[in-house]
């Protein structure tokens, strides 16, 4: 591969850490906030989204590169004080992850694309799972109409 190539990689690779870093953080949000009937499922998606991240790390430094260290905190696009907001807050934080690895699969060849498309696909189910519904283009922000992401903060958020 060239240079640019895995540079590219590389760069898609950290893109994919900081939204994992950012979807643990925020399913500890959702955690605090969600109803007794969905606390399992929040769980599951909080294991599988440092489950990734911990592979991701490993990924980064196999290829000599630094990983991006996780915010100390992050803002959330939205408050989340109850139940019904923590579900939507999840979804927000599902199409967020789905969105930066359908841009590692643009970066990646082999099996690392496979891996990649299976990390979309996995946040695209589980955000159809928390929304009630699906998007026409799971992990393209411009097709499905979404914004709003956990980012990084300097201060303490709630």
């Amino acid at each position: 591969m060239s240079q640019v190539t895995d540079r590219r990689r590389l760069e898609a690779l950290q893109a994919a850490l900081a939204a994992e870093h950012a979807a643990v953080y925020g399913y500890g949000v959702v955690g605090g906030r969600i109803g007794e009937s969905r606390r399992a499922e929040a769980r599951s998606a909080y294991d599988a989204h440092r489950a990734r991240r911990d592979a991701l790390v490993r990924e980064v430094r196999d290829l000599g590169g630094q990983p991006v260290a996780a915010a100390a905190a992050y803002t959330l696009p939205f408050p989340v004080p109850d139940s019904a907001a923590a579900v939507r807050f999840a979804a927000e934080l599902e199409e967020r992850v789905a969105g930066v690895y359908s841009d590692l699969v643009r970066a990646a060849a082999g099996g690392r694309r496979r891996e990649a498309a299976g990390a979309l696909r996995e946040a695209a189910v589980r955000a159809v799972r928390w929304r009630g519904g699906s998007v026409a283009f799971p992990g393209l922000a411009e097709r499905a109409g979404t914004a709003g992401t956990p980012t990084a903060s300097k201060t303490p958020t709630r």
